[in-house]
């Protein structure tokens, strides 16, 4: 038995146990942290250096690549690394940087999203105030408060969370520090100061859940009264990837926090927390890009610009 004032270092789930194996995991998640850093990176630097995309829509992208190149890198970089090293450690400080950095950038993202719905709602549903609603002021503001929620809401709790006394050991069940895992090595009575943040948690999960919904509904009945099948391909075409997202993002997330305990296993744990947290930052860009003719445009044209530069 162990109290978390005594302990210097937490032991991460392994992926396996033989030196091909860990290899294997450790080139699996390089490919897939190199086609998230390189597609977030081109969607950022097409926004950031393309003036026809520098509209509301964009300027939200832009940000959740940013959201998604943090959150693959706070915990892939270290899985990596352990399975290349062979070990499991992550240090006290080390732990409670990622468990924070996580939260923050996983809660950050959902934020956005939903800000992101309202701007589609706005678009859609009031064409004609849509540039006084969501003129480069109010985009700031709202991609400012997104940021700041998330960073508040991460504070409280890893704060609470490293607060509670430790002392069912020190191993990890996950490939990462996760909030989950960590109240299972608490004191049997010490989780219940945690069980205030988890409902705010949880109400703040299921408003913006509500509110995303909601505003789906209403651009959903505008869009289908539209009498032009070109307007309506249009309007379509500007909510589906976002909606995607929002449908990747939530259903994983569901999947790992309202799994039954009956199929709960190490395994398929592990599984769960690789398809919310890597999966995907990687895949956002390509659904994204895949229906939007302005920003493959914008793509072809940055990579066209690179060899040339380079000659």
């Amino acid at each position: 038995m162990s109290n978390s004032s005594s302990l210097n270092e937490f032991l991460l789930l392994a992926f396996a146990d033989t030196w091909e194996l860990q290899l294997l995991h450790f080139s699996l998640f390089l490919s897939i942290y190199l086609a998230a850093l390189l597609s977030n990176g081109l969607i950022i630097t097409a926004v950031a250096c393309n003036h026809r995309l520098h509209t509301p829509m964009y300027f939200f992208l832009l940000n959740l690549s940013l959201l998604d190149l943090g959150t693959i890198s706070t915990t892939v970089p270290k899985s990596m690394a352990n399975s290349l090293w062979d070990t499991r450690a992550i240090s006290y400080a080390g732990c409670a940087a990622q468990l924070f950095w996580f939260l923050f950038l996983i809660s950050a993202e959902y934020f956005l999203l939903t800000v992101m719905a309202y701007d589609r709602f706005i678009a859609i549903c009031k064409p004609l105030h849509y540039r006084t609603l969501m003129g480069t002021r109010a985009c700031v503001k709202m991609a400012a408060a997104a940021w700041a929620s998330g960073f508040l809401y991460a504070v409280l709790h890893t704060a609470n969370t490293f607060a509670i006394p430790l002392c069912q050991g020190n191993v990890v069940g996950q490939f990462f520090c996760q909030v989950a895992q960590l109240l299972r090595l608490s004191c049997s009575d010490a989780y219940l100061r945690e069980v205030g943040v988890i409902v705010v948690s949880l109400c703040l999960a299921l408003g913006c859940f509500v509110f995303i919904v909601v505003s789906y509904v209403q651009i959903f009945t505008v869009v289908l009264r539209i009498p032009s099948e070109q307007g309506r391909h249009k309007a379509f075409s500007m909510c589906l990837p976002h909606l995607a997202v929002v449908s990747l993002f939530a259903s994983t997330v569901a999947v790992a926090y309202l799994k039954p305990p009956s199929i709960s296993s190490p395994a398929v744990d592990l599984v769960v927390a690789v398809l919310y947290s890597v999966v995907p930052p990687a895949v956002n860009p390509l659904i994204y890009s895949m229906r939007n003719k302005e920003l493959k445009e914008a793509l072809k044209k940055l990579i066209q610009l690179v060899p040339v530069q380079q000659l």
